[in-house]
Parts: structure tokens; C-alpha cells; sequence
């Protein structure tokens, strides 16, 4: 653990709700960084800064349609630069929110994932191996050519990504309507590797 967290004092910010710079309506980068003096005011030495990615909004911001971009309706990657700036002059630790359990179902990686044939990204998300199981709780299943039901973190909107499981269970049968379940994969099977991989890239850029 970093040693400043010992002494963080950390204040959240929401940017859509929180302070609006150019009278749209909507909370925005430049809005927190005119914030920066009021949020140090009050003994915070720490923002952390819930998602501005692109997204489709359907779950504020949580469904992630590209990692490596600022949503307009928050401003750009220039007004973000000097958010960074700013803090560091003030003295203000940034924490921003990385959504890493799942992406949006518009990211490309998903769509490029639902097709019927193999690809790269095939293995990024769970996926059962048919539209037919025991699942249809926690899978979103017909929406996409791929045959199989994809597992999500909460919403419809947001598929998980596919770390692996750190206990595959048994298939109980090769019979597709029994539920069996051969299509998981163990949390440490180089497959995985490549997501994993993206992922960190992600964090790397920011």
C-alpha cells in the first residue's frame, strides 16, 4: 500500500452532478478543477473521481464503452491533463474510478465477442457454450450471433469480463439443456492472459 493513504483524506466526486463550468447542465472536468480550492477548504487532500469514459449512461458511467477517452458531455482528454495539473499544484492526490469488472455491452471488444465465429476476443467475456443452461439467471442470452448466454455484473448493460473461475465446476452432462458447463475457464488459464493484458495497458495509459 502507498504510504500516503495513511493520511488520505479523501473526497468523491461524481462529475455529473457535481459542478457545472459551462451552464449545460451537466457537472464536467473543469467544474472539479475550479472545485480543487473548496474541496481542500474542508481538510481533503484526495479526489476520487467516479467514471467519465465514453458511455451509453446506462448505468451512469459504470458501463464503460472506451477506456481510453473522456466523455464529451464531460469535456476532453486536454481538460483532464490539467485536472492532473491542477492537483498535483494544490497538493491533491487523483484517484479516478477504473471499471475493470466489465465494460459496456457497446464496447467493441463485447460486440467482437458476441460474433458466431472465433476470434480474438472470444475469450474477454463469459460466455456459455449455448443458449440452453441452467444460468439464465445471471446470463443475458439471443441479443448477439454468438450461441451462448453472456454472464453479467449487475445489469443487462454490463457483461463481465472473463477472469476465470477459481472453481470450474463439472460439466454434469454433454447434453446442452442439463446446464452442463465445460465453457468455464480456470482463473489460471493462459487464454486469460490476453484480457488480463488489455486491461493492464488501460491502467497503464492512465
Amino acid at each position: 500500500m502507498q504510504k500516503w493513504l495513511n493520511n488520505a483524506t479523501f473526497y468523491q466526486i461524481y462529475p455529473t452532478s457535481f459542478f457545472d463550468s459551462n451552464g449545460d447542465g451537466v457537472g464536467d472536468l473543469q467544474g472539479i478543477i475550479q472545485k480543487l480550492d473548496y474541496v481542500k477548504s474542508l481538510g481533503c487532500n484526495a479526489v476520487w473521481v467516479n467514471p467519465f469514459f465514453p458511455s451509453p449512461f446506462y448505468d451512469g458511467g459504470y458501463d464503460v464503452q472506451d477506456y481510453y477517452g473522456v466523455d464529451p458531455r464531460f469535456g476532453t482528454m486536454e481538460d483532464f491533463d490539467q485536472l492532473v495539473a491542477a492537483c498535483k499544484q494544490k497538493g491533491i492526490r487523483l484517484v479516478i474510478d477504473m471499471v475493470i469488472g466489465h465494460s459496456s455491452f457497446r464496447h467493441p471488444w463485447f460486440i467482437k465477442s458476441g460474433e458466431d465465429q472465433t476470434n480474438e476476443y472470444s475469450d474477454y467475456y463469459i460466455w456459455t457454450d449455448s443458449n440452453f443452461n441452467k444460468y439464465k439467471d445471471r446470463t443475458i442470452h439471443g441479443l448477439f450471433p454468438r450461441d451462448g448466454g453472456y454472464y453479467i455484473n449487475y445489469y443487462a448493460c454490463q457483461p463481465a469480463f472473463n477472469y476465470g473461475f477459481n472453481k470450474v465446476e463439472q460439466a454434469a452432462s454433454t447434453d446442452a439443456y442439463s446446464g452442463g458447463t465445460a465453457w468455464q475457464m480456470a482463473y489460471d488459464d493462459p487464454r486469460l492472459d490476453k484480457v488480463r493484458g488489455a486491461i493492464l495497458d488501460i491502467m497503464r495509459f492512465w
